[in-house]
């Protein structure tokens, strides 16, 4: 069995909702509701769903930056819970936590070296204080960035050298777990592979187990091991990478992949996308029975009084944890083998190309980008610049009412 080195249990945090003139509690909202899940040493383990599923606060939970309202967690044999006082300010060595905004974060009258060194002051006996400087600027080298920094602030740095900064911070203490709540969603897409590939680094080199909270499903696949998938507090659907990405069981779960674009020009109208209607139930009043069956395409009249439990089930090759009365595999993309088609003229070269060879010989356009300056004429978006072969530049006309001299 593999060693498990942080394990939560029956979790539940409710946020009280006060009202009335002598603010009493009038409800609660609900925002993880008994959410269950072990994660092995060396392990990362991936939790997506929707905004306000409840993932940032499982994970403040997990630090124990909010108290549960009930339910247990097991770090490394340890009841994380029932330790206070020095015993838990040990504790916190081993789990520390990436936040998701890399600007707010970071106390801006404060310099790099005081931000990552401030772990080494909390905890004065893990290093002397001669050799925090050293520290730092090994943790900087680390991270990809340049140690002679050490004595610059914040507003300095790009959001992604925040962002490591902050990674810096985080394994300072050479914890065994690190919590990244949403650690690139505000980053731009090519820093985010760079984070990205820093996070798998540190992993290999630090034996890090991370618990990585994200909305983006490519991102969570390519670095997770295994991933958990909530919805309006609970866990609904948990298994390996290929399990849930190749092999999804519960409803949400299909849906969540069916929107995701597949960058194939050949899949174009070839992949089914599951449209969910209605809004998303408000956690301070959840449904009755399965919490998603008021948007669920199988649903049907048990599922508004039956509560599915987190269990075992087929998925067509053997089983994992989903919480579906009717779960059942379901393939989301089909792709085809384009070995031996011709590829279209349009794709097959990233340079640009001039109107006449993308119309062809005969110097008329494909029907598609037909359609396109039909639909501008009518609109009167554009003054017809397609009908100018010199004209290869400007595309739409953004204010046809305007005079122009009709050489330029």
């Amino acid at each position: 069995m593999a060693d498990v080195i942080l394990k939560a249990d029956n979790l539940f945090k409710h946020y009280p909702i006060k009202g009335g003139v002598l603010r009493r509690t009038v409800g609660h909202v609900k925002a993880v509701d008994g959410v269950s899940f072990e994660l092995q040493r060396g392990e990362t383990l991936g939790i997506v769903g929707e905004s306000g599923c409840g993932k940032s606060t499982l994970g403040r939970v997990l630090m124990r930056l909010e108290e549960p309202t009930s339910g247990t967690v097991n770090f490394d044999g340890v009841d994380m819970y029932s330790q206070s006082g020095s015993a838990m300010r040990k504790m916190r060595r081993d789990i520390q936590i990436v936040f998701q905004d890399p600007y707010t974060s970071l106390n801006p009258r404060k310099t790099v070296g005081d931000i990552i060194g401030e772990p080494f002051e909390i905890h004065p006996d893990v290093l002397p204080k001669g050799g925090r400087k050293a520290a730092v600027k090994e943790l900087l080298d680390l991270v990809g960035l340049n140690p002679e920094h050490i004595n610059r602030y914040p507003h300095q740095f790009s959001g992604g050298q925040r962002q490591r900064i902050g990674i810096a911070r985080g394994i300072a203490l050479r914890p065994k777990v690190l919590i990244c709540d949403e650690p690139v969603s505000a980053l731009d897409v090519s820093v985010q592979a760079q984070v990205i590939n820093l996070m798998e680094k540190l992993q290999d080199e630090l034996g890090l187990s991370y618990i990585f909270i994200a909305h983006d499903l490519s991102v969570v696949r390519h670095i997770s091991d295994r991933v958990g998938v909530m919805y309006l507090g609970r866990m609904v659907e948990l298994g390996t990478e290929e399990e849930i990405y190749q092999r999804p069981t519960h409803p949400y779960t299909q849906a969540l992949l069916s929107a995701v674009p597949v960058p194939d020009p050949t899949m174009r109208g070839k992949r089914e996308q599951i449209v969910l209607t209605g809004d998303v139930p408000s956690p301070a009043n959840p449904p009755s029975g399965c919490r998603f069956h008021t948007r669920c395409f199988k649903a049907q009249d048990r599922c508004k009084t039956e509560d599915p439990e987190l269990l075992s089930r087929p998925d067509g090759h053997g089983e994992h944890r989903s919480a579906c009365l009717f779960a059942e595999p379901r393939v989301i993309v089909e792709t085809i083998d384009v070995t031996d088609l011709e590829p279209d003229a349009r794709f097959a070269s990233t340079e640009t190309v001039d109107q006449d060879a993308f119309a062809g010989g005969d110097g008329r356009l494909p029907a598609d980008a037909t359609s396109v300056v039909e639909r501008s004429h009518a609109t009167g978006e554009s003054e017809g610049p397609l009908d100018r072969p010199n004209d290869t530049h400007r595309l739409i006309d953004n204010d046809p009412a305007e005079k122009r001299d009709p050489s330029v």
